[in-house]
């Protein structure tokens, strides 16, 4: 059997929402994976996020004409759905900050 792309949604960054003709679907961080001069452009997020489901290569392209296979991407989502998932914390530790002793004025009596 061969394998189509059967839906694709830009998730954001370099991630791409997949569903294939196999019933695989998930998501693909190409985070990683945007090497190479055709795929240069695609760093730019903008670019990116104008992927399109090409009818006749039953995958994923952009404008530029850069493509990638039915069967890597399928790996990508299984190789995303096994990391962890990169989060960013809003957390920032607190630094102690020298006090300077209030300065002491004459009281009026």
């Amino acid at each position: 059997m061969i394998l189509h792309v059967t839906q694709a949604e830009y998730r954001g960054g370099y991630r791409i929402w997949l569903r294939f003709s196999d019933g695989t679907e998930g998501e693909a961080d190409l985070t990683d994976h945007l090497d190479g001069p055709v795929f240069k452009p695609l760093r730019d997020r903008r670019a990116f996020a104008r992927l399109r489901l090409d009818p006749e290569l039953d995958t994923v392209v952009w404008e530029n004409g850069a493509d990638l296979a039915p069967e890597y991407l399928r790996q990508l989502v299984r190789d995303t759905a096994r990391r962890p998932r990169r989060t960013v914390s809003t957390h920032r530790p607190t630094r102690k900050r020298a006090v300077a002793p209030a300065k002491q004025t004459p009281s009026t009596v």
